[in-house]
């Protein structure tokens, strides 16, 4: 009996560490929390089936300093290993060690930290409620009657002196109120409101690797999609890097005064790949488990950045669910905007928007459909744009009215629909309808897409332009010979009222509406602020612009003819009209979506050129013609024909 125990023990021992397969690992009977504070003591947690020894180190600094205690942790059958350290640990830090096939695969927080030291090397153990801001508990996202996403950066936003921000580049800046651009237009947070915006978008915000935090006297600029720590805020845009509390309650404090301003944040997340493969904490926890591999045992790239993450591994999935949910719970994030969303599989994508509806029915999750260059997964199963109809209550980017309204992004100098070029019309009347299935729109005809891909029209991201291709004024200078500044601002608000009059969800990237440009940069992920930086004083220069879109967002907002969020209602209410070469007509018609407006047309003009298009005979009253918008109406149009200017939208109703 003694012979058989000690064989079985050797056998027990060597399933614990060695797998045939992935879908062999043992996963978490529990969450993948791996610090939980007490004063009393601090129990810790880590997820390493394949290891063969793991430790606990424990500092005082987060960053250099010696260690001031070794715990060895103990595994239990699920491949999780625990650890529990007596007494008041709070402002300590730690790092976990994994020991497989005879060697430390090196220090790191973990997989899953919630507060880290400078720079994100080490855990901190803090009481997370005392990182609250008053009233934290009663902070409420507001209500709203559509939605309208404003992409930022938060460096961009407010880095330059125009902006009057005090705090520049750091949450705290959209916590500002009374500051203004140097004529007097109100900027940070008072600016997006009297704008209209429902949502704002925030760049990668959570703990990233390439901005030193121990240097923040130094500028230093990276858009963030090289991930270190997902679940932490990034340490340099708070107020102090070396303060674990400060970045989490910075963020919070954030997040409290957009919900106080009628605005909602969506974070921008980027579980699709790590930062590298050999410094990432998945790969110092479970080597091989968290990315994929090609057949040949490569890593795969699909992020173009080296490596790809295995959402459809039960672990990864467990850990991007819980992740969406801790931002949700604990930092009060009302939406995801996915990164190469192509990358993950369908069932994951899934399963996380029925995890955040439960939290919050109004949770906003769209996502890039696309990817670097195909995952490794099976055919059909990438949460690709092609695949978007799949997933319900989830949306995409729409590339294909964005480049047949400007033109291709893989050629920076080709025109589209706004440099006159015919051909694309029947792209934009696809994202017109939202990229469902209309009998009008012939869909053989659209730029990238053979089929609909949606299911309902608010699946569809409607855009023009956002932070990682040229900004739309330097896409216009650079694509449409001889514009000058005037042409610029009319093909600039003819591409902003075709994506607010489509049935998607309308996206714009922070500074359009004051004619931000970028000198020309088409990828400016790591260019200093005289590149990046949004110059404010343009409002003062261009108050038209703002004013348009302004009127672009409050038109939306009053008119659900525009939103009508359903895709037989788009069937049965939006009619295309015929129309010249270059130019778009539509009418949304009897009252579509209960709308005080009888009759709405919407013609959009490419041409350099007036176009006439002949609409149902009637009295109209214009409320956008020429490159003015009005609400309160600028003039009327009478009869069967109606003549809309050179480079300009008209939009016109019936009661």
């Amino acid at each position: 009996m003694l012979g058989l125990f000690a064989f079985s023990s050797l056998l027990g021992f060597a399933q614990k560490y060695n797998y045939a397969s992935f879908e062999d690992y043992p996963t978490p009977s529990g969450s993948l929390t791996e610090m939980t504070y007490s004063s009393a003591q601090t129990d810790f947690q880590l997820w390493a089936p394949t290891g063969q020894k793991v430790e606990l180190k424990i500092y005082s600094a987060g960053k250099d300093g010696k260690v001031i205690k070794t715990v060895a942790m103990k595994r239990a059958s699920d491949g999780t290993w625990h650890a529990t350290v007596k007494g008041d640990l709070d402002g300590k830090f730690y790092t976990f060690n994994v020991k497989k096939d005879g060697k430390w695969l090196g220090e790191n927080p973990g997989i899953n930290a919630h507060a880290v030291g400078v720079n994100g090397h080490r855990g901190a153990i803090i009481d997370l409620a005392t990182t609250n801001p008053a009233h934290w508990c009663c902070d409420e996202a507001p209500k709203r009657n559509d939605v309208v996403i404003y992409e930022m950066h938060h460096r961009d936003f407010s880095i330059s002196e125009t902006s009057g921000i005090e705090h520049k580049g750091k949450f705290l800046a959209l916590t500002e109120t009374g500051t203004h651009s140097p004529g007097g237009h109100a900027t940070g947070v008072d600016h997006l409101r009297e704008l209209g915006v429902t949502h704002v978008h925030i760049l990668p915000s959570y703990d990233y690797v390439t901005v030193d935090e121990t240097k923040p006297e130094v500028p230093q600029y990276n858009w963030g999609y090289d991930p270190l720590n997902y679940n932490v805020p990034e340490g340099s845009y708070s107020t102090n890097a070396a303060d674990p509390k400060a970045r989490i309650r910075e963020f919070k404090e954030m997040v409290q005064a957009l919900h106080q301003n009628g605005i909602k944040l969506v974070l921008d997340v980027v579980y699709n790949h790590t930062m590298d493969i050999d410094g990432s904490n998945f790969q110092r926890t479970v080597p091989g488990y968290f990315h994929r591999q090609r057949p040949d045992g490569s890593w795969g790239n699909a992020s173009g950045c080296s490596n790809e993450t295995a959402s459809e591994r039960a672990v990864m999935r467990q850990y991007m669910i819980e992740s969406v949910k801790y931002w949700m719970t604990e930092y009060h994030v009302d939406g995801f905007r996915f990164d190469l969303m192509g990358i993950h599989d369908i069932e994951t994508m899934n399963a996380i928007r029925k995890a955040a509806e439960e939290i919050n029915p109004d949770v906003l999750i769209y996502g890039e459909g696309w990817a670097a260059e195909a995952p490794q997964l099976p055919e059909g199963k990438a949460a690709m744009k092609a695949q978007v109809y799949e997933m319900p209550g989830i949306a995409a980017f729409s590339d294909d009215i964005r480049d047949a309204l400007r033109g291709p992004f893989s050629d920076d100098k080709q025109t589209a629909f706004l440099g006159g070029l015919k051909g694309n019309e029947e792209s934009i009347k696809f994202g017109i309808a939202g990229a469902i299935a209309h009998p009008q729109v012939d869909v053989s005809k659209v730029n990238y897409s053979k089929a609909p891909w949606t299911a309902q029209p608010h699946q569809m991201i409607s855009y023009v332009s956002c932070h990682d291709d040229m900004c739309l004024t330097d896409r216009l200078r650079a694509s449409v010979p001889g514009i000058d500044e005037t042409q610029l601002v009319r093909l600039d608000l003819l591409a902003q009222t075709a994506v607010f009059t489509s049935q998607g969800i309308p996206f714009i990237q922070a500074g359009e509406e004051a004619l931000r440009d970028k000198k020309g940069v088409h990828n400016s992920y790591n260019s200093p602020d005289n590149i990046n930086a949004i110059d404010w004083s343009r409002l003062d220069t261009h108050p038209e612009v703002f004013a348009y879109y302004k009127g672009l967002i409050q038109l939306r907002n009053d008119h659900p003819a525009f939103r009508l969020g359903d895709a037989d209602l788009v069937r049965k209410h939006l009619e295309f009209l015929a129309a010249p070469d270059c130019v778009v007509a539509f009418r949304l018609k009897e009252h579509a979506g209960g709308d005080a407006w009888k009759d709405i047309i919407v013609v959009l003009n490419g041409n350099n050129s007036a176009q006439e298009v002949t609409i149902p005979e009637g009295n109209y009253e214009k409320v956008v013609d020429n490159a003015r918008l009005d609400l309160n109406g600028l003039g009327m149009v009478t009869g069967k024909k109606a003549t809309v200017a050179p480079r300009s939208a008209l939009v016109i109703y019936s009661k």
